[in-house]
Parts: structure tokens; sequence; C-alpha cells
């Protein structure tokens, strides 16, 4: 064992990793899409799940006005959509046309539910936490879903 720089360390423990996606609100009331790899489940009873969201990112605006979110969980076959998500802003785009997203409103506020994906969790932030460069929002699950077909997206 041995000391090293974070960054160095980190990249040879993180990997393979679970991605994910959010769902916020955008200003004008249409929907934004981020990839998340920062995630997490944070309680049982209620359920809930923490997502941790970049200061300097579009969707904390999001967030910041419209406290709600849908955690998805993509099967493989939308990875194309993950790097889409993770490589446009939606201040510039709306990634659901672009990108052809095919979704049903859910019963939270109508965001929207991924079809395609493994899982989407309906959420309402319960509180936030400033951590660093970043914002915790936790948000309680209202409504679950699941999609019995395809397997959980894995990062390499």
């Amino acid at each position: 064992m041995k000391t090293a720089e974070f960054s160095h360390a980190f990249n040879q423990v993180h990997k393979p990793s679970k991605v994910a996606l959010a769902v916020t609100q955008k200003l004008d009331g249409s929907y934004n899409l981020i990839t998340l790899e920062w995630f997490m489940r944070t309680s049982i009873r209620p359920p809930m799940f923490a997502i941790s969201i970049g200061n300097s990112r579009y969707s904390y605006r999001c967030l910041e006005a419209n406290p709600f979110f849908n955690l998805v969980f993509p099967t493989s076959e939308m990875k194309e959509l993950c790097k889409a998500a993770g490589s446009t802003t939606g201040a510039e785009v709306d990634k659901f046309e672009l990108n052809e997203v095919e979704f049903i409103d859910g019963k939270l506020k109508g965001f929207p539910v991924l079809t395609q994906a493994k899982a989407v969790f309906e959420c309402e932030v319960v509180t936030q936490v400033r951590s660093g460069d970043h914002t915790i929002y936790v948000g309680q699950v209202k409504h679950s879903w699941l999609n019995d077909e395809g397997d959980i997206l894995l990062i390499q």
C-alpha cells in the first residue's frame, strides 16, 4: 500500500459502475435529462434516493426551481442516450426531442417515465445539502415503475 493522488486511486476502483439518468423539469415547463454516476439509496421506510448534481449544471437550476425528479435506471439499449444526455446541456437543446426518447407520463407531476428503462422512481425532494461543488438532493419515492425486459447498463 502506498499513497496516491485521489484521482488516480479513484480511477482504479470505480469501474464498472452503474449509471442512471435523472429527469428534471426545465424552467419553461418542458423536461431535461442528466446522466448520473453519483446516486444512492438512502432509506427503506420511506423509500428515498439521493442524487448529486454539480452546482454549475443546468439541472441544478432546474431542481432549485422544481424540486422533483425521476431517477431512471437505463438498460444497455439506452447507452447512446446516456452518452448524449451527459454531453449536452438542456439549457440549449431539448434532449427528449433530439434523442427521440420514448416515454409515458408519470403519476407524480406527469414527469416522463422512460419506457425503455429497467426501472424508474418518481421522487419529490425532501432535503438537500451542499457538498463542495455539488448539491445532494434527497428524494422520497412516490411511485415506482419496473420493466421486466432488458439488463441494467454498466459503464466500463
